[in-house]
C-alpha cells in the first residue's frame, strides 16, 4: 500500500516539476516547510532557501521513474532516514548580504552608544523591520501575549526581528496541531508525526497546481487535507497558549544569554555583525567591509610575515626539560587548573546505553575511567611529587568550564560528586556554565530552528571561557587560592601531562615572568590542525609588533599560509601544531577577558565545512551546513604583541610575553575526538589512535629501564589484530619519567602481555612478564580523611599501599585476545588468567626469587603485609601485621631528593 502510495506522490512530483520551478521565486516561508505544514504568524516575502532547503524539498526531481521514486521515498520515510542537505550553490545574481551587514553595523553602532535601556528602546522601535512586524501581525501579538512581557523581554524579541530572524517566531498549525490536547485524554490530535508530515506533504502537492495562491502568503494559511481541515488555532486555547508561553520563555532565555554575553560586541546585533563578516569573508567578499571580526591579520598593516617560532625542545635538551620541570614543581603552589569541558563533542557519538541519551566528551569511558578521572588522576600525581620532593601538602585549585550541551554540566556535577570531589574537596573546584548559542546556516547566516521559539543551540567555543570566568569571579576565586598562574588542557587529549610536558611549559612561565606559553610539537602537511606562528607586523603608524599566535587551518587560504613540508618529501609541515596546551598568567588573561570589547572573544570564527544534525518536532532528522559563532581561547595571544619601533631581525622572541616549548608529539597531544567508524582505516583524533600513541609512550619508557619488549607497530597492525600489549601504569609512579626510571630496572614484557599498575610506591627488579598482572592499591598515594562538616581530604604519602617484586617470572594465559568483546582503548578485555594482587588501606606486597604460574588472586587486608617466596613444596607465603609505628609510612618507601635539578631516589627501609 506504502508503495502504491509512493508512486501517485513520484507521479504527482514529475507532472508538477514546472509549477515547482514557477513556485521558487515567490515566498517560500509561506509553503516549504514540509515539517511544519502551514505557518501562523510572520510570513517574509523575501525570497529565500533556508527553511525550504532544511525540508527536503528545494531538490531537482528526478527524471527517471527509479530515482524519482528514490526522491520521494526520502521524503515519506521520515521517521526512518536522515536530509542531508548539502550546501546550496551559490546564486549567480548580487548577493544582499553585503547589504544586511551595513545596516546593521549602523544599527549595532547606534545601540553601542546608547546609554541606557529604554534608548537602547527607542533605537529597536525606529527599526523598519521592527514596526513592519508589528503592524502586519496583530493576531500573533495576541497569542504571543505581548502586552504580559517584561519591557527588556520584548526588546530581546525585537532585536531578533530586526536582524532578519522573525521566522523564529513563526508558528506552524501542524506544530500547534500535536501541542493541543483535545479535552478527552490528552492525546496529541495527531496519532504519530510521521502520518502528521504525510498529509502536510499531500497538502503542498495538491496546491502546486495554484502556486498564485502561495505568492500571495497570507499570514494564516488554511490548507485542505482530506476531509479535514488545517484551523487556526484558538488563542483562548488553554493547553496551547501554555505550550507557547513555555516554549517562548525558552527563547527569551537563550536571547538574554546572547545579548548579556556578547555585550562586547552589541550583543544579540553584534553576534549577527560577527556572523554576516564571517560568511562575507568566507565567500571573499569582507575587502570592502572593513572586517572586525574574522581572523585578518591585514588589517591596519602594510606588512605580515609568519615564521616558525623557537623553542626550547624538551626531547632534545634534556637538562633544560629537567631544570623547567623543577621550576614548576617548584611553582605548584602558585598554579592552578582550567578545563574547558564545554563542547558537545558530537563527532565522538557517545551514548549513555542505559537511556539512550547523549553523552559529552567528558564521560567518555577511556583506559578504565572517564576522561575527566583522567585529568585529575595526572594533576594529583603531580601534588604527589610535590608532596614527595618538599614534604608539604597541597591540592591545587581546578575551574572547569561546562555548557548545557548534552547535560554536560549535570553530568560532570554528578561525576565529581560520584567520586567524593577526588578527595579534594569541594571548595576546591568552581565549575561555571559557557552559554548556548545559536547556529546558522551557510548561506544567508539564518538561525536554525527545530521548532517554532527553538532554536538549534552549540557551545560557543572554549575562547569564550576568558570573559565568562571574569564574569562569574572565577579570577577571584583563583587568587584567593594563592594562584597567579594556571595550566590549560582540553578534555580530549588525555596524553597532554606526559613525562616532563606540562611542569615544563608552567615551570618556563613562571621562571620567566611570561604571560602565556605554548605546549606545541610537530604537525603532519595537511593535518586539520591549526598552528601556532610568529607573527612580524609593520603597522600604518611605523612600528613592528612580534608576537606568538595561533592560526586556525581553515584560515590558511585567506592569510596566504603555505602548509609545505619542512624539506621536500618530507610529511612533517613547516609550522608546528597548535595543541591547546596552554601556561597563562591569569592577571593578564582577566584583564583581557574583563576588557569589554572584543579582544574579551579572541579568535572569533565560523566554521560552516562541517554539518549540524538535529531533529524537529516531527522527528524528520536534518544535517544542514551550519555554523555558530565560536572564539579560540588560544587566540587570547593576539592581544599580547610587544611593539618596537624599529624592525627585530634577531633574538625577538626572548623579551616577548609570549613563548613556546616543544616536545614529541605524542608526550603533548593524541586526541580522542570522534569516533572510530566500522570500516575506518584512520586512527586519527581517535580512542584507539590515542592508545597506541600511550602504548608507544610505555613502550619508550620501560624500554629505557632495561626491561625487552616489542615494540608497538604500525596503526594497521592494531586494525587487523589489536596492539601488542596493554601497558598501564598511574601516573603518580612519576609522573617524570626520571622517577619511574628509578622503580623499573631490567626484565622483560613478552608480547601479548597486560600490566597494570594502580600503585605509585613500587618496585620492579628483573620482573619477567609473560601473560596478565594486575596491582590495585586502595590507598594509592595516600589516604583520604574527613572532618566535621568537611569534604573528605586526600592526605599524600601517607598509609599508601606498596608493592615489591625482584626476580619474579609471573607466566599465564592473561587476555583474551580473540574475544569479540574487548575494547581496548577501553581497557575493557576479557582474560583467561592473570595475577592479581589487591592492596587494602596500607597493606603491603613482597614477592622475590619465585615463579607464578596460572591464575591467582592475592587479596592484602589493611595494616598487614605479605610476603610471597619459594618454599619447598611450592610457594611460601607469609602475612604479617604491620606494627603500629610504621603504619604510617609502612616498612618502606621511596626518599625524593633533588640535585642539579635532577631527582634521585632512595628506597628506606624501616
Amino acid at each position: 500500500m506504502l508503495d502504491l502510495f509512493t508512486e501517485q506522490i513520484s507521479s504527482a512530483l514529475c507532472s508538477r516539476s514546472s509549477a515547482m520551478a514557477s513556485c521558487r521565486n515567490v515566498s517560500r516561508r509561506g509553503i516549504a516547510n514540509v515539517d511544519g505544514g502551514c505557518q501562523i504568524g510572520l510570513v517574509s516575502t523575501k525570497s529565500t532557501r533556508h527553511s525550504f532547503r532544511n525540508s527536503g524539498v528545494e531538490r531537482k526531481i528526478p527524471r527517471t521513474s527509479a530515482s524519482r521514486f528514490a526522491v520521494t521515498r526520502r521524503l515519506i520515510a521520515i521517521k526512518a532516514v536522515s536530509i542531508i542537505d548539502a550546501p546550496a550553490q551559490r546564486s549567480s545574481r548580487p548577493s544582499n548580504l553585503e547589504q544586511e551587514l551595513r545596516n546593521l553595523k549602523i544599527l549595532q553602532a547606534k545601540l553601542r552608544a546608547a546609554e541606557s535601556q529604554r534608548e537602547k528602546i527607542q533605537i529597536i522601535n525606529q527599526q523598519r523591520r521592527v514596526a513592519s512586524f508589528l503592524e502586519r501581525n496583530e493576531t500573533l501579538k495576541d497569542l504571543l501575549d505581548f502586552e504580559s512581557l517584561e519591557e527588556r523581554q520584548f526588546y530581546l524579541l525585537k532585536c531578533l526581528v530586526a536582524i532578519g530572524q522573525e521566522h523564529v517566531l513563526l508558528v506552524e498549525q501542524s506544530w500547534l496541531d500535536l501541542k493541543q490536547r483535545p479535552e478527552n485524554g490528552g492525546q496529541s490530535r495527531c496519532s504519530s508525526p510521521l502520518k502528521h508530515a504525510l498529509y502536510v506533504l499531500l497538502s503542498i502537492i495538491e496546491n502546486w497546481e495554484k502556486p498564485e495562491n502561495y505568492a500571495k502568503s497570507s499570514t494564516f494559511f488554511n490548507l485542505k487535507i482530506g476531509e479535514n481541515s488545517v484551523k487556526t488555532v484558538n488563542a483562548k486555547n488553554k493547553s496551547c497558549k501554555e505550550e507557547i508561553s513555555h516554549a517562548m520563555d525558552k527563547l527569551l532565555s537563550t536571547l538574554e544569554d546572547v545579548e548579556t554575553f556578547y555585550d562586547c560586541i552589541g550583543g544579540i546585533v553584534g553576534y549577527q555583525v560577527a556572523i554576516l563578516e564571517l560568511i562575507l569573508a568566507s565567500k571573499n567578499e569582507w575587502h570592502s567591509l572593513n572586517s572586525q571580526y574574522h581572523q585578518d591579520f591585514s588589517d591596519a598593516s602594510s606588512l605580515n610575515e609568519f615564521h616558525v617560532p623557537l623553542g626550547p625542545d624538551l626531547s632534545k635538551n634534556i637538562e633544560y626539560a629537567a631544570q623547567a620541570a623543577v621550576w614548576g614543581i617548584e611553582g605548584l603552589p602558585e598554579l592552578g587548573e582550567v578545563y574547558p569541558l564545554g563542547g558537545s563533542g558530537d563527532r565522538l557519538g557517545l551514548i549513555d546505553k542505559e537511556t539512550g541519551h547523549s553523552l559529552p566528551v567528558a564521560m567518555l569511558p577511556y583506559c578504565g575511567r572517564t576522561l575527566l578521572e583522567g585529568l585529575i588522576r595526572d594533576l594529583q600525581a603531580r601534588e604527589f611529587l610535590y608532596y614527595k620532593t618538599y614534604g608539604k601538602q597541597h591540592i591545587t585549585p581546578v575551574a572547569i568550564m561546562t555548557s548545557a550541551a548534552k547535560d554536560n554540566h549535570k553530568h560532570i556535577m554528578a561525576l565529581c560528586e560520584k567520586h567524593g570531589w577526588f578527595g579534594r574537596g569541594r571548595r576546591n573546584f568552581q565549575l561555571f556554565q559557557q552559554p548556548l548559542v545559536p547556529t546558522v546556516d551557510a548561506e544567508e547566516g539564518k538561525w536554525v530552528k527545530s521548532e517554532p521559539f527553538k532554536l538549534v543551540l552549540k557551545p560557543g567555543g572554549h575562547g569564550v571561557i576568558w570573559k565568562l570566568a571574569s564574569d562569574k569571579g572565577i579570577f577571584d576565586w583563583f587568587y584567593s587560592h594563592g594562584c597567579r598562574s594556571a595550566t590549560v588542557r582540553q578534555i580530549s587529549n588525555p596524553v597532554a601531562a606526559t613525562d616532563v610536558t606540562l611542569l615544563a611549559l608552567a615551570g618556563t612561565g613562571l621562571r620567566n615572568g611570561k604571560k602565556l606559553g605554548f605546549a606545541s610539537c610537530q604537525r603532519s602537511v595537511g593535518a586539520s590542525e591549526g598552528v601556532n606562528v610568529l607573527l612580524e607586523r609593520n603597522t600604518i603608524a611605523g612600528c613592528w609588533e612580534y608576537g606568538l599566535t595561533c592560526v586556525e587551518y581553515t584560515e590558511f587560504d585567506k592569510l596566504g599560509i603555505i602548509d609545505a613540508p619542512v624539506s621536500p618529501g618530507s610529511v612533517q609541515a613547516q609550522y608546528p601544531a597548535n595543541t591547546n596546551v596552554l601556561y597563562v598568567d591569569l592577571a593578564t588573561v582577566e584583564r583581557i577577558g574583563s576588557s569589554k570589547s572584543e579582544a574579551s572573544l579572541p579568535g572569533m570564527i565560523l566554521n560552516l565545512k562541517k554539518p549540524i544534525n538535529y531533529e524537529d518536532y516531527l522527528g524528520v532528522k536534518h544535517s544542514i551546513y551550519a555554523g555558530r559563532l565560536e572564539c579560540t581561547m588560544q587566540n587570547v595571544a593576539d592581544s599580547l604583541f610587544t611593539s618596537y619601533p624599529y624592525r627585530c631581525f634577531s633574538k625577538v622572541q626572548e623579551n616577548l610575553d609570549t613563548f613556546i616549548v616543544y616536545n614529541e608529539r605524542r608526550k603533548v597531544t593524541s586526541s580522542a575526538k570522534r569516533e572510530r567508524k566500522a570500516m575506518d582505516k584512520s586512527l586519527h583524533q581517535t580512542p584507539d589512535g590515542s592508545l597506541l600513541d600511550i602504548m608507544r609512550n610505555a613502550y619508550d619508557l620501560l624500554v629505557s629501564c632495561n626491561i625487552q619488549m616489542d615494540k608497538v607497530e604500525d596503526n594497521t597492525v592494531y586494525l587487523n589484530s589489536g596492539p601488542p600489549f596493554l601497558v598501564f601504569l598511574h601516573p603518580a609512579l612519576g609522573p617524570l619519567w626520571e622517577v619511574i626510571r628509578q622503580k623499573f630496572r631490567g626484565g622483560s614484557i613478552a608480547n601479548s602481555s597486560e600490566l597494570q599498575l594502580e600503585i605509585a610506591e613500587f618496585s620492579w627488579v628483573d620482573v619477567q612478564l609473560d601473560g596478565s598482572l594486575i596491582i590495585l592499591a586502595e590507598n594509592i598515594m595516600g589516604f583520604e580523611k574527613s572532618s566535621e562538616n568537611e569534604d573528605a581530604m586526600l592526605h599524600y604519602g601517607q598509609q599508601c599501599g606498596k608493592c615489591r617484586l625482584q626476580n619474579v617470572k609471573i607466566e599465564n594465559k592473561g587476555v583474551d585476545w580473540k574475544s569479540s568483546e574487548n575494547v581496548y582503548w577501553q581497557h575493557k578485555v576479557d582474560r583467561l588468567e592473570t595475577v592479581k594482587i589487591v592492596l587494602r588501606g596500607n597493606a603491603e606486597f613482597d614477592a622475590h626469587d619465585v615463579v607464578l604460574k596460572g591464575d591467582h588472586l592475592f587479596e592484602v587486608p589493611d595494616g598487614h603485609r605479605l610476603q610471597i617466596t619459594t618454599g619447598d613444596s611450592g610457594l611460601s607465603s607469609t602475612m604479617e601485621p604491620i606494627i603500629d609505628e610504621m603504619s604510617i609510612c609502612g616498612s618502606w618507601h621511596w626518599k625524593y631528593t633533588l640535585h642539579n635539578s635532577h631527582f634521585n631516589l632512595e628506597m628506606v627501609q624501616l
